[in-house]
């Protein structure tokens, strides 16, 4: 162009198409990057799509999980190993998100027409994609549920190209979404999606194990308070940092700016109707407050709406229920607990000091978490050691192999793990301590879970007793006694 001239209305899009293009490419390739340097664990997950891919059949599938959990990770790993295209849609206008899609999709296929002239429906833009399906092609939708809110007849109109066109080419189609429950509502029955999916993923957390990767440099007795703050959500993993002490790491935690701060109020916005009433049932389970009746009366609401609540936040997979082991699913003994250690931890120590953090004092309560940590990452500890005990299980290294575990308790009694072998009619008891234990307390605790198991009324069974432990003094001699045990130099071999 020379000097004094002017580019036209069409030279400026084709100009500024240009440029956003290369900027989504540079994107895209920074994303992979990163997909490949962090992506940790889902084996699982991406051993089923690349089943899927391998059957040569077309495929409509459904990621979704809660925000930060890691599906784009997981989309992108499985695009930087054989291909394909990615698309995030935004919380706009329809017509600004198929003018990206256009970009990407001419960019991808090499089309200067289609570049030019971007799709202006979305009748259009599935059109496009089945005449280009003839060839295999994958093709991610990220975020699909803001195209929902964009046109809600989107539902109806994959129905139809699903049906008439793209299920019988060689499409690849994977819809991904952060909203728990609005994916679900696209899959429920009542939505015209129901039945047209292949198969569908539900990503959570990831487990103490692999979520033990992403910090690596702690102890494993430090990391297992991190895990009790951050549970194993990859983003939040990502928050801290192992060459920083946990003190220093939860003074970036503990600020009005920070990521871990804010996440929980925006994720439980995104998903709930009435934050507020919410919020009080999972600050009344974090302090404590475990049956259903010590939930009506720390809230004040009534019974039947805490209950219709709760339904709600299991739905979510933010509680779960608890019943003992021997009880039926049924029982009126249920216990309710935060399901996930990150929104356990932010109620129990976050919430009720948010003043603290507006006001910048956020410093101040980082002496009180560390005075308290060790109390909360007992039940934390629990948690870790029936994963270890799940892993033991897998490898064959108990006395039996047990098809069910969970707590029992009757009472003011209780016992931390029970495994169950129905079949062969078999039980393991194990006691779980955050604490290092002499010889002396070791046999102390392990007699009192031997009269303890009477109480569970398993006569006939053969039994075994066992504990897990931050460390146990003279660990050997006690398995020479015919007792099980285990502390974290275990649990460490198992991780490594």
């Amino acid at each position: 162009m020379l000097e004094g001239e002017f580019l036209s209305v069409a030279e400026l899009k084709d100009l500024t198409l240009s440029l956003a293009s290369k900027f989504l490419n540079n994107l895209l390739a920074s994303k992979l990057l990163v997909s490949k340097q962090l992506f940790i664990d889902r084996k699982k997950e991406l051993g089923l799509l690349e089943e899927r891919l391998k059957s040569g059949k077309a495929q409509f599938i459904v990621i979704y999980g809660r925000r930060r959990v890691g599906k784009t990770a997981l989309i992108l790993e499985f695009l930087r190993r054989h291909g394909g295209l990615y698309l995030l849609a935004r919380e706009t206008s329809e017509i600004e998100n198929l003018e990206r899609f256009s970009l990407r999709l001419a960019e991808y296929f090499n089309d200067s027409f289609l570049k030019k002239n971007p799709l202006r429906s979305l009748d259009a833009f599935f059109e496009y994609l089945s005449t280009k399906a003839e060839k295999p092609f994958i093709i991610a939708i990220d975020e699909f549920p803001y195209l929902v809110k964009g046109n809600k007849a989107l539902p109806s109109i994959l129905q139809e190209y699903w049906e008439m066109k793209l299920s019988k080419k060689k499409i690849f189609l994977i819809v991904s979404g952060s909203s728990v429950s609005m994916t679900e509502r696209l899959l429920g029955y009542k939505s015209p999606l129901y039945g047209r999916r292949t198969a569908q993923l539900k990503l959570k957390p990831l487990d103490f194990f692999n979520a033990r990767e992403f910090l690596p440099k702690y102890s494993l007795e430090d990391f297992v308070r991190v895990y009790g703050i951050l549970g194993g959500t990859p983003a939040y993993l990502l928050e801290f940092s192992d060459e920083k002490s946990l003190e220093e790491n939860l003074k970036s935690y503990f600020r009005v700016d920070s990521l871990l701060y804010g996440d929980a109020l925006f994720i439980l916005r995104e998903e709930l109707d009435e934050p507020r009433n919410y919020f009080a049932i999972m600050e009344a389970i974090a302090r404590g407050n475990t049956t259903l009746g010590e939930i009506v009366n720390e809230t004040g609401l009534e019974r039947a709406t805490v209950g219709k609540y709760l339904s709600v936040l299991i739905d979510l997979d933010l509680v779960r229920r608890e019943v003992p082991i021997t009880a039926s699913r049924k029982s009126r003994k249920g216990r309710y607990y935060i399901a996930d250690n990150y929104f356990a931890f932010w109620f129990r120590y976050v919430y009720p000091n948010a003043d603290l953090i507006e006001s910048g004092n956020g410093e101040l309560l980082v002496d009180t978490v560390m005075d308290d940590i060790d109390h909360y990452t007992g039940e934390v500890f629990e948690g870790v050691a029936k994963e270890f005990l799940l892993r033991l299980n897998k490898s064959e290294r108990l006395p039996f192999r047990f098809s069910r575990v969970g707590r029992w308790w009757y009472k003011n009694e209780e016992i931390d793990l029970v495994a169950l072998n129905e079949r062969e009619k078999k039980v393991l008891f194990i006691e779980v301590k955050w604490k290092d234990l002499s010889k002396r307390e070791a046999r102390g605790i392990l007699k009192d879970l031997k009269r303890k198991a009477k109480l569970v009324g398993l006569d006939e069974w053969g039994k075994h007793y066992g504990l897990v432990a931050k460390s146990v003094r003279g660990k050997d001699e006690i398995k020479e006694e015919g007792w099980l045990a285990w502390d974290l130099e275990d649990i460490h071999r198992m991780a490594f």
